[in-house]
């Protein structure tokens, strides 16, 4: 894992909220809490929580009893989820889901949306499992292939352009890198566990009003802004403008309703 890519600081957790949330994280939030739901635990864990979408999620539709830990490596990130808050108390922990401050067999569930990717992967899913009790699930979903984002794919394919000698691949990298199914269930094999993964690849609709909202939250409420500046001091509004420009080419310059696709998948303690 890049560190850099770790690094949702500055204004990038309220720029992520405001355009990327609602555009691309709240469909599959949405559908994540009613999967957790389903299983009915008495105690999850959440991990990579971020600003707190299927946190709050979580909140809606598990039962008031349900005790919910909501973690995330990122101070910024947590803070923002902390003051967006929960419509009832959840728990809200910096920690490292490679080094989880929980004794064995803690939780019923752990979930983690969009965070995997981030992580060194048999290492914290040995994390994962220690912390599961017998019985419990591990649910998480990840991106699938950029290709089938075609949002993302604009705008990774846009700057390219502009640097084609060093493109900025923070997009395809990590955000999309994690989308062979093989591949991760040799990571939680690695991480010990022993019962075969399900997964199944949902396509959703991403929809905005126009090209401006998706290029900024790419280029500023990411990572990639990280990757833009250190290659071109000083014109990170241009080359946004330059990725909106992009995609009014592809989708138009009024509403868009475009594919984005994921992998959830769930797994046995």
């Amino acid at each position: 894992m890049n560190m850099a890519d770790r690094g949702f600081t500055g204004s990038i957790p309220q720029l992520y909220e405001r355009y990327l949330v609602p555009l691309i994280f709240a469909p599959y939030a949405q559908d994540l809490a009613a999967r957790a739901a389903a299983l009915r635990p008495a105690r999850v864990l959440e991990i990579a929580a971020g600003t707190g979408v299927l946190t709050r999620h979580l909140v809606d539709q598990l039962p008031a009893g349900t005790e919910i830990v909501a973690s995330d490596l990122n101070a910024a990130m947590l803070d923002m989820a902390a003051t967006l808050g929960t419509a009832r108390p959840v728990e809200w922990l910096l920690a490292d889901a490679q080094e989880l401050p929980y004794a064995d067999e803690s939780f019923d569930l752990v979930a983690c949306q969009f965070g995997v990717m981030f992580l060194d992967r048999p290492r914290a899913f040995a994390e994962i499992r220690r912390v599961l009790r017998p019985g419990g699930f591990f649910l998480f979903n990840v991106w699938d292939h950029i290709g089938s984002n075609e949002l993302a794919d604009t705008v990774t394919q846009a700057l390219a352009q502009a640097f084609p000698d060093d493109p900025p691949r923070f997009l395809a990298r990590t955000p999309h890198g994690c989308h062979d199914l093989d591949a991760l269930r040799a990571d939680l094999a690695a991480g010990g566990f022993e019962h075969p993964a399900d997964a199944v690849t949902l396509p959703m609709r991403a929809r905005t009003e126009s090209p401006s909202g998706p290029a900024l939250g790419y280029c500023q409420g990411t990572p990639l802004r990280n990757e833009i500046e250190a290659r071109a001091p000083g014109r990170l509004p241009e080359l946004t403008a330059h990725a909106a420009q992009a995609i009014a080419a592809r989708f138009g310059v009024g509403p868009i309703d475009t594919l984005i696709q994921a992998h959830v998948v769930i797994v046995g303690r």
